[in-house]
């Protein structure tokens, strides 16, 4: 995990979590791009998730994590770029299936769905977790 740059962004319903995912990151020594949103001022998800993704695209990122109130704006905006697979995820065995399986490159969560500790450990699974490629590299394919 220590080689991976991450970039971090998330609306003002996310922005608290986006604090504490860049304080876990800064504890694992795991380089990160803070994208925004950088208050709780209202703001609009589908540009924060853009600049996630072109961080991505442009190889200045390895994998993203993008913060809204539930998690699905910003799921859906960034699958709407050609090159991401944004996962949503509540649970740790979903986070890891995600990157073992589809090699998701952004994973998203809700800020008003789950506690701050699982979200920590969601972040943990997913960042730890490797792709398996084999079978699931066919099916990854199809998706591009």
């Amino acid at each position: 995990m220590e080689n991976l740059k991450v970039v971090v962004g998330s609306d003002h319903g996310g922005f608290e979590y986006k604090e504490a995912v860049i304080n876990f990151l800064k504890s694992k020594n795991i380089s990160y791009i803070d994208v925004g949103t950088y208050s709780k001022a209202s703001c609009d998800y589908p540009v924060i998730a853009k600049k996630a993704a072109e961080k991505i695209l442009s190889g200045e990122a390895d994998r993203g994590i993008l913060i809204c109130g539930t998690g699905i704006g910003m799921s859906i905006a960034a699958n709407k770029i050609k090159g991401i697979r944004a996962a949503l995820c509540h649970d740790t065995f979903s986070a890891r299936a995600t990157r073992a399986h589809n090699n998701s490159n952004i994973l998203c969560l809700g800020q008003r769905v789950i506690g701050e500790y699982l979200a920590l450990d969601i972040v943990d699974m997913w960042l730890k977790s490797e792709f398996e490629g084999g079978r699931h590299q066919r099916r990854v394919d199809m998706l591009e």
